[in-house]
């Protein structure tokens, strides 16, 4: 946490931070061109942050794109803010957001950063093999993961089919991608969801998700990249605080053969 407390501590990078915060997924050349700052300044910025794993980036095509990375600062709550204070802690936040905010367009993509201990071929089984998936996550995805195939969804006893599930990338040990799931009265019931909670998800635009592996010495890098959600998207606020626990119980399962505990 040293690393992240020193790179938090300079306005400049906090600026920067703010930036992405606002509109995710930026280039070096719009990350200058919305701050006072040269491209040598920010770019040593930038450098800094991504040791801290605040920032991290993915390629597209020729472009290098900039996210902010909720890992760090989702340890640095989880270490003062238990899971009793957590809900009133998220409310107090959602007000003033409310309060303050004008509306966006559309909502900025979630980006989420981790380094496992395993090899890309364990990752890519522990995020296509149903008995994995439902180790972790409580979740079957059944599917033969080609590009096309659909993806079915299975849990807590309730399953979700549709021809818009389907697998939109896939290159094993590499890079996974598909459609997220139909949300049905179903699921909602076994969810907990109220009639008016299950209005506002399956209001929202279909999402997808997509999982970036790379192998860093011994470690491996697993960026996720959840997108394509509507402008105060429901589905949005669900996942920012599903993938932090669900990638954490991934890595704890590849990393020591057990799951984290129910609540952790």
């Amino acid at each position: 946490m040293d690393e992240v407390f020193k790179a938090l501590a300079d306005a400049s990078r906090r600026r920067l931070l703010d930036s992405l915060n606002a509109r995710n997924g930026q280039t070096l050349r719009e990350l200058c061109a919305g701050l006072d700052m040269a491209r040598q300044s920010v770019s040593k910025h930038l450098a800094v942050l991504e040791e801290a794993n605040l920032v991290t980036t993915v390629r597209r095509g020729r472009e290098k794109l900039h996210y902010l990375n909720a890992v760090p600062i989702n340890a640095i709550a989880e270490r003062w803010i238990n899971r009793y204070d957590r809900r009133r802690a998220d409310a107090l936040a959602d007000l003033k957001t409310a309060l303050e905010d004008h509306p966006m367009a559309n909502d900025p993509d979630f980006v989420y950063t981790t380094y496992i201990r395993t090899t890309p071929e364990r990752l890519w089984q522990g995020l296509t093999d149903p008995a994995w998936t439902e180790r972790y996550w409580g979740v079957k995805l059944d599917s033969d993961w080609a590009v096309g195939s659909p993806v079915t969804w299975e849990s807590q006893g309730v399953t979700m089919k549709d021809p818009e599930q389907v697998v939109l990338e896939s290159e094993p040990g590499r890079r996974l991608a598909y459609t997220w799931h139909t949300f049905t009265p179903e699921f909602a019931r076994v969810a907990g969801f109220s009639a008016d909670e299950l209005d506002s998800l399956m209001n929202d635009p279909r999402s997808a998700v997509s999982f970036d592996i790379e192998q860093q010495g011994e470690q491996v890098k697993l960026t996720v990249t959840h997108g394509g959600f509507g402008p105060g998207s429901a589905v949005r606020k669900g996942v920012s605080g599903g993938w932090p626990q669900i990638l954490s119980s991934l890595k704890t399962l590849l990393e020591t053969g057990q799951t984290l505990p129910a609540g952790q």
